[in-house]
């Protein structure tokens, strides 16, 4: 297949998982998602194992070869509404592989059941668990769209309650303003997603909490020093390009250090694909960066 085709079966995978009628019932939502990801398959080779962390379920995945000395802590996509650890298993495999350590999923509750700030509780709950039993600087925080914008809000709440930070924090694509303020939140080239949708998304999480004054629910807006490495990646082609862009100069400006990749023509968390070359070209990235955190 060729990378071309590639991007056309990633852009239609999602689309046939994401309900014409946006005001689908949310259980539709998230059975499309589902859907989607048993379609990419499962490794054999992988161990994968349920957990309970810190009273959040949870599902360690591992690939061959890694070292249980270092952790990465994972928070799925899915706009806070949908998604799961289950659907995350054969994505973890590959970011195992990539950083060389086992992958922590972690099934956080979902609005509109559990609304803000349910998944920022169960994020500091399972960080607190973990860091019971390992080093901080042999963990990385890292999620992608909601699950990015939770790693980052994780890492602002870390800083501000005192607590041991990690290595470092990875952030793919990054739903980071519920706002939907940034220049690219109606970019035409975005197949997917527009500012309709991630407002709309954001108001089942947050309701009508303002999220310029709640940056746990909308890490853009907060205060962005005294946090350790972080890595960002997007699409320059996607609705929340705008949202890694805007974090990254905010991070540099309070004088910490960061890395921004964006990609070119690709669709929002293509990592999510495995048959996608720059996928696996962000993963080695990502990889590159674990290693930097934790070799230092």
């Amino acid at each position: 297949m060729t990378e071309q085709a590639a991007k056309a079966r990633s852009v239609a995978l999602f689309r046939e998982a994401t309900p014409e009628d946006q005001t689908a019932p949310m259980d539709v939502w998230r059975t499309g998602f589902e859907d989607m990801a048993a379609k990419l398959g499962l490794p054999a080779e992988l161990s994968i194992d349920p957990l309970t962390v810190g009273g959040v379920p949870c599902i360690k995945v591992a690939a061959p070869g890694v070292s249980d000395e270092r952790l990465v802590i994972h928070f799925h996509s899915g706009g806070y509404v949908m998604g799961s650890a289950n659907a995350y298993r054969e994505f973890a495999g590959r970011l195992s592989a990539a950083t060389g350590a086992p992958v922590l999923l972690v099934d956080y509750r979902l609005a509109p059941e559990h609304p803000y700030p349910a998944p920022v509780e169960d994020a500091l709950a399972v960080y607190k668990a973990v860091i019971a039993d390992k080093d901080p600087r042999h963990i990385l925080l890292s999620g992608d769209s909601a699950g990015g914008g939770l790693c980052m809000a994780t890492l602002l709440n870390l800083r501000d309650l005192g607590l041991p930070l990690p290595a470092g924090g990875i952030g793919i694509c990054p739903l980071l303003d519920l706002a939907g303020e940034g220049d690219s939140a109606n970019i035409p080239s975005d197949p997917l997603i527009n500012r309709d949708l991630i407002v709309g998304m954001g108001q089942v999480y947050i309701g009508e909490i303002d999220p310029h004054g709640h940056p746990l629910a909308s890490p853009l807006w907060g205060q962005h020093h005294g946090l350790p490495p972080i890595y960002l990646c997007a699409s320059a082609s996607e609705a929340l390009r705008d949202d890694s862009v805007r974090m990254a100069k905010s991070i540099e400006d309070a004088g910490g250090t960061v890395k921004l990749s964006l990609v070119e023509d690709y669709i929002h968390i293509w990592t999510f694909f495995p048959f996608l070359q720059a996928a696996a070209t962000t993963l080695d990235e990502i990889g590159n960066f674990a290693r930097t955190c934790w070799e230092g």
